[in-house]
């Protein structure tokens, strides 16, 4: 077992691997986004919508056939530290068990009643299938890397996976319009993002098999298996929250309004992919606090980094007509009043994640499981009553909503459950309640020229600074210190 370290030197260690994996998953995941205008122009509203709501079944998919088992990995490196590599190897290996079983059964029984009601043709199903035990072994893969602390290698996968993709769904995509298929766009494109990725999921799996042998523990399947099953609940209520509002969308109204919809969410993504890589590189650090009962060390820098998002969630609310500018062009212009309440929902999300740490870490998975199920249900309630009554823009307000219960509720159900809390769920509830006040209120600097909506921001930004600078300038001054 590895010798414990000093709380200066874990905090030191934490700094340096979390700045460096936020940076470079930025850097990573922001190729993706950065090509948005590049997809947009190249494929129809609707050809848009369709990848995005094929990406969606996706991530829907994957966590169920898997049994979400890489959910216990960060857990279990505190459990079974010693062979850790091992571990996570044979809780692969059963996540490829359950996909191989689900994958068969579909194939044999009903492959064509879930083609029809997921949209896909053959491309695509085929697709699925290498794709899904191809991320079941990336996201182990990052799961585990992340809980080392080992951020090199992990961000090196993730680019050697994702760039190709993008560049190479891009020149098929180019291909496909100068040669006029354009009916052949979307498969196009499927073929180019995803070969990649299936191809670098594989070398993972081979990879942690060698490391960690190819020879099971039944011991760890039981170890994952009860750990996970209760988390499938909440791992499948909040990819349905993130993807049904795209899909609910296109069903209820149509593929053209799904692509608005989708490129709306594209813009909200800027926030997810900082949000995302933050508490992927600040999590390993969560656990260790906790492990040592260093719970109050946790309160001051989240309450930093929360109120660090939510002026970005309103920066991006500001400048969202030049976002959607550059990204969709005129086409797509009445996206623009989707942002606010996107980008806020994105942001209840995250912050709901404190909420959950707990419960997760005391091996409690069933009541994030009731949580995050409940919050699904109601959104996919409100979906259907607003989005038919009101538009498919119904939908960002009901899935921001359905956030705000998430947060509200993980934070009883932890209070609860585990007889503590981390931080405050009134002033995160007043916190959150602000947010979405501001963004929607900036909406009407829209009506504004440009370089006045530009001006009022740097005003405000200089103040906010001005307020906070001490603050501000101890934060910096340790990160460099520490890195």
């Amino acid at each position: 077992m590895q010798e414990k370290i000093s709380k200066q030197e874990l905090n030191k260690k934490a700094a340096k691997a979390g700045f460096f994996f936020v940076f470079m998953q930025m850097l990573v995941r922001g190729v993706t986004f950065l090509l948005t205008p590049v997809y947009t122009r190249l494929v129809s509203k609707a050809q848009y919508g369709e990848l995005r709501v094929y990406e969606s079944w996706l991530l829907i998919i994957v966590p169920v056939m898997s049994l979400s088992l890489y959910r216990s990995i960060e857990r279990a490196k505190y459990d079974h530290e010693e062979d850790f590599d091992h571990y996570v190897s044979s809780a692969v290996m059963c996540s490829y068990i359950s996909i191989f079983v689900f994958i068969s059964a579909i194939s044999l029984f009903f492959r064509q009643f879930f083609m029809d009601k997921t949209d896909m043709n053959l491309i695509m199903y085929i697709y699925m299938i290498f794709y899904t035990f191809a991320y079941t072994a990336t996201l182990s893969f990052q799961r585990r890397e992340k809980q080392m602390m080992r951020y090199k290698v992990n961000t090196a996968a993730s680019a050697l996976m994702m760039i190709p993709a993008v560049l190479l769904s891009i020149a098929l995509l180019y291909w496909g319009n100068v040669t006029h298929r354009e009916d052949s766009l979307v498969d196009l494109r499927i073929i180019g993002y995803f070969t990649p990725q299936v191809i670098g999921g594989i070398i993972l799996a081979v990879l942690m098999f060698k490391q960690g042998g190819i020879k099971p523990d039944m011991s760890y399947w039981k170890y994952a298996i009860t750990f996970s099953l209760p988390l499938i609940p909440e791992t499948l209520s909040i990819q349905i929250m993130n993807q049904a509002d795209k899909i609910m969308v296109k069903k209820l109204t149509m593929a053209d309004n799904a692509g608005v919809f989708a490129l709306a969410t594209t813009v909200s993504f800027i926030i997810w992919i900082v949000e995302d890589a933050v508490w992927g590189a600040w999590q390993p650090w969560v656990y260790e606090k906790i492990t040592r009962k260093e719970d109050k060390d946790i309160k001051k820098p989240w309450y930093m980094i929360v109120l660090v998002f939510a002026f970005f969630s309103w920066a991006l609310v500001v400048f969202g007509p030049e976002l959607i500018a550059i990204l969709g062009g005129n086409k797509y212009k009445e996206a623009v009043y989707l942002i606010a309440p996107m980008v806020t929902g994105t942001l209840f999300r995250f912050y709901s994640n404190i909420f959950s740490t707990i419960e997760n870490y005391e091996k409690k998975t069933v009541f994030c499981g009731i949580g995050t199920v409940s919050a699904m249900i109601l959104n996919i309630v409100l979906n259907y009553i607003f989005i038919k009554r009101f538009g498919y823009q119904a939908a960002a307000f009901t899935t921001a909503a359905s956030y705000l219960f998430l947060l509200v509720i993980q934070g009883v159900l932890e209070s609860i459950v585990c007889g503590r809390r981390i931080v405050s769920l009134g002033l995160m509830s007043l916190i959150c309640i602000g947010c979405f006040a501001v963004n929607e209120a900036s909406i009407y600097l829209y009506d504004l020229n440009w370089y006045i909506r530009w001006i009022f921001f740097g005003i405000i930004s200089i103040i906010l600074y001005v307020v906070f600078r001490k603050k501000i300038n101890g934060l910096i001054k340790l990160l460099l210190k520490r890195n």
